[in-house]
C-alpha cells in the first residue's frame, strides 16, 4: 500500500484541524449554514434525510488493518441518532409502506459503515457536532474525505485486484496514486461545471467500469516501432521496479449513467505513460472552459462530448499541445517519482510451502467435491487466481441477509481485520461491488479462512450470483431519492435465498438506485432496478441488458426499459418472471446476459409485464399502451 509521506500527513491534520475550527464558528453562530455549506462539503459532510452523511475517501479502495479498526470505532461510537430522532425517522419509513398497503420494510439501523460503487466509505447517522472529532480519528489513519463531495476531481478508483491479477498488462495502483496526488486541491479544477470521477485499470478485463466514468484510463503496451518510450523505472539495485517499456494509456472520456446514461469515446489510442497527467490536464481544462453551469442536469462532460463529438477531441489535443510545448509539460512523471509510488506498492514477502501447499490444495479441492458442497462452492465463487501461484484472492461477501448490500457492522469491520493480518499481510480492498476482497491469502490458509470468515457469515458463496447486488442507501437515507433501495434487495434476497437455486442461475449482475443519479448502477446491470416517485408513492422501473464492461457483460451498454414502472410490491415478482423466461429458453451453461441477447428482449418484457399486480395493471392499461 501507498505509505503517506510527513507531508502527507501534516496536510491532513491540518485540514482537521481547519474544519474543527470551521464547525465550532458554524455551532456557535459566528458561521451561516450558507457559509458552512461549501466547507463541509469539501471535507466530504453532507446534510441527507434524517442526519449528516460522511463519506470518506478511500484511494483506489486500498485499505489497511489499522483503517479498518478506526473505521469500527467510528461506527461503533459515533454512527448512533439519538432515540427521538431515530424513533421520528422510523415512524416516517414507516408512514410510506403503510400509504402504499405494503409489508413493512427493514427497520433502519446504525453502527455501521457502508462501502459505495466509488469504493469510498459512508456514514448515515454522525451527529454534526460530532463531527471534528471524526475528522481527527481519520487522520490519525491517514484518512479524509477531501473531495469526496462538490464539483471537483472525486476518488480515484481502480480494479480491486489491481497488483495481483493474473491478466495485468500494468499495475494501476502507481498512477492511480499519483493523479490522487494531481488532482487533490487543484487550484483550477475546484470548481467544475459538475463533478468528474475517473476510474483506471490496467487488466485486460475491465473490472473497473472504466467506461461509465467521465474518463476511463485503460493501460496498454504499444509495438516499440509506433512509438518513442522512455527507459523502465529501476531500483536503487538496478533490478526493474515497474516495466514502462511501450506502455501507455487507452483514454475514454465523457462516460456517465444519471438520467442520460453515455458510455465514454474513445478519444485517444495511446498516451505514453509519463504524460497522462499532462493530458488529463487537458482533458480537464476543456471541460471547465466549455461545460455548461447554466443547468446542472447538463453540466457533466458527457453532455459536452456528445455535444461537439470530434471539436471535443480536437480542443483537448489542442490545448495538450500547448501544455506540452508552451507550458513545458510541467506534469511530466519523472522515472524517480514513479520509482517512489511504486516501491509502496511492491507485494508483501509472504513465505508458503509450495509443496505443502500443492499438497493441500489438492487435498482440499478433492474434499470440496466430495464432501463439502459449501466449501467447493466457496472456492469457484469467492476465490481467485493470483500472479503468484502460492497465493489467492479471497472476496469476503457483504451481501447477506439481515443487512443491506455493502452494510458493515463495527463488530464485522474489527473482524476483517483481523482477518486481514491474519491471512491478507494487513490488507483489505473495497470492490465497485461493495464487497472486501483479501489480496494476499497463502493457499495453504484457504480451509482456514473460510472456517473463521463462514464463522463471521462473510463466506457466503454468492459472489457474481443474482444475490450479489449492487445497491445504493436509497430513501432510507438519501435526500435526493425517489424510491427505497433496501426494501427491494432484502425482498429479493429472501426469494432467492437457496443456494442451489441461485448457482443453478449462474453469473448476473442485479443492479438497484433510488433515484436517477445512479448510484446503484441500474443502468448497467443485466437486471437494472430504478425507484421514481409517482404522486407520493414509490414505483421502480426495470431494465434489461445492461453491461458494466466486463468479461461476463460484455461491452458497456445502457439496459432497456421494460415498460411502465412497476410498484413497490410487484418488484420481486417481476424479477422471478424474467427469470423463468431465463430458465425455459437458455441452453446449457449459457448465462442470463447471453440468453437474453440471443433470444431478443420481447419475451422477457412480455413476462414481466404479465407479473403486475392485478390491481395494480388495471389502473395501468394506458401507461402500459403507451410503452
Amino acid at each position: 500500500m501507498y505509505a503517506y509521506t510527513d507531508f502527507d500527513r501534516q496536510f491532513i491534520r491540518q485540514r482537521a484541524a481547519q474544519f474543527r475550527d470551521q464547525l465550532e464558528r458554524r455551532l456557535n453562530g459566528r458561521l451561516s449554514e450558507e457559509a458552512f455549506r461549501p466547507l463541509r462539503l469539501q471535507n466530504g459532510w453532507y446534510v441527507q434525510r434524517y442526519a449528516p452523511m460522511l463519506r470518506v475517501a478511500v484511494p483506489y479502495g486500498e485499505l489497511s488493518a489499522r483503517q479498518i479498526r478506526v473505521l469500527a470505532r467510528i461506527a461503533r461510537e459515533y454512527d448512533r441518532p439519538d432515540a427521538e430522532l431515530l424513533t421520528r425517522a422510523q415512524t416516517t419509513q414507516d408512514g410510506i409502506d403503510q400509504r402504499a398497503g405494503s409489508a413493512p420494510g427493514p427497520r433502519l439501523t446504525y453502527g455501521y459503515a457502508h462501502f459505495t460503487t466509488r469504493q469510498n466509505v459512508q456514514y448515515n447517522w454522525i451527529p454534526l457536532d460530532k463531527a471534528a472529532d471524526v475528522m481527527d480519528l481519520l487522520a490519525s489513519v491517514d484518512m479524509h474525505g477531501i473531495q469526496t463531495s462538490g464539483n471537483c476531481i472525486r476518488n480515484i478508483t481502480t480494479d480491486e485486484r489491481a497488483g495481483v491479477a493474473i491478466d495485468e498488462v500494468a499495475d494501476p495502483r502507481p498512477f492511480a496514486e499519483i493523479l490522487r496526488q494531481w488532482s487533490t486541491l487543484h487550484p483550477e479544477f475546484a470548481h467544475l461545471p459538475r463533478k468528474f470521477k475517473v476510474a483506471i485499470h490496467g487488466a485486460r478485463e475491465d473490472r473497473a467500469a472504466t467506461r461509465w466514468h467521465d474518463v476511463g484510463l485503460e493501460l496498454v503496451r504499444q509495438n516499440s516501432a509506433t512509438e518513442s518510450v522512455a527507459e523502465n523505472v529501476h531500483s536503487a539495485s538496478g533490478k526493474d521496479l515497474y516495466n514502462t517499456k511501450n506502455l501507455g494509456f487507452k483514454v475514454w472520456v465523457g462516460g456517465g449513467m444519471g438520467r442520460t446514461p453515455v458510455v465514454a469515446s474513445l478519444i485517444r489510442e495511446f498516451v505514453q505513460w509519463d504524460q497522462i497527467v499532462n493530458y488529463l490536464e487537458a482533458v480537464v481544462r476543456v471541460y471547465n472552459r466549455w461545460g455548461r453551469r447554466d443547468n446542472k442536469y447538463k453540466a457533466r462532460i458527457k453532455i459536452l462530448v456528445k455535444a461537439e463529438g470530434q471539436r471535443f477531441t480536437d480542443e483537448v489535443e489542442a490545448e495538450y499541445q500547448d501544455i506540452l510545448q508552451k507550458d513545458g509539460a510541467p506534469h511530466t512523471i519523472q522515472p524517480a517519482e514513479l520509482q517512489r509510488v511504486a516501491a509502496s506498492f511492491v507485494a508483501p514477502a509472504l513465505t508458503c510451502d509450495r509443496k505443502s501447499a500443492d499438497a493441500k490444495i489438492n487435498h482440499i479441492l478433492k474434499a470440496a467435491a466430495e464432501d463439502d458442497v459449501e466449501f467447493g462452492r466457496w472456492l469457484q465463487q469467492n476465490v481467485t487466481g493470483h500472479q503468484n501461484p502460492d497465493l489467492r484472492v479471497v472476496t469476503l461477501s457483504f451481501k447477506r441477509l439481515g443487512q443491506a448490500p455493502g452494510d458493515a457492522t463495527a463488530t464485522q469491520l474489527d473482524a476483517v481485520a483481523e482477518l486481514a493480518e491474519r491471512y491478507s499481510a494487513g490488507e483489505v480492498r473495497v470492490t465497485h461491488d461493495q464487497n472486501l476482497v483479501l489480496p494476499w491469502v497463502s493457499c495453504d490458509q484457504l480451509p482456514e479462512l473460510w472456517r473463521d470468515a463462514r464463522r463471521l457469515g462473510l463466506a457466503k458463496p454468492n459472489i457474481r450470483l443474482l444475490t450479489d447486488m449492487i445497491a445504493c442507501p436509497g430513501g432510507d437515507f438519501c435526500d435526493l431519492a425517489n424510491a427505497r433501495a433496501i426494501p427491494v434487495a432484502a425482498s429479493i434476497s429472501e426469494r432467492y435465498t437457496d443456494l442451489d437455486e441461485l448457482h443453478d442461475l449462474g453469473e448476473i449482475d442485479l443492479h438497484i438506485s433510488g433515484c436517477i443519479n445512479s448510484c446503484g448502477h441500474h443502468h448497467s446491470g443485466h437486471i437494472g432496478i430504478l425507484g421514481v416517485d409517482k404522486d407520493g408513492q414509490e414505483w421502480y422501473q426495470v431494465t434489461l441488458g445492461g453491461s458494466d464492461g466486463s468479461r461476463l457483460s460484455g461491452q458497456p451498454v445502457a439496459g432497456k426499459v421494460v415498460g411502465p414502472s412497476f410498484a413497490a410490491e410487484e418488484v420481486t415478482d417481476v424479477v422471478e418472471a424474467v427469470l423463468d423466461v431465463y430458465r425455459l429458453n437458455r441452453t446449457e451453461r449459457e448465462t442470463f446476459i447471453d440468453t437474453l441477447r440471443r433470444v431478443g428482449h420481447d419475451p422477457f418484457k412480455a413476462a414481466a409485464n404479465g407479473a403486475r399486480h392485478k390491481t395494480n395493471a388495471a389502473t395501468r392499461t394506458a401507461e402500459a399502451t403507451e410503452a
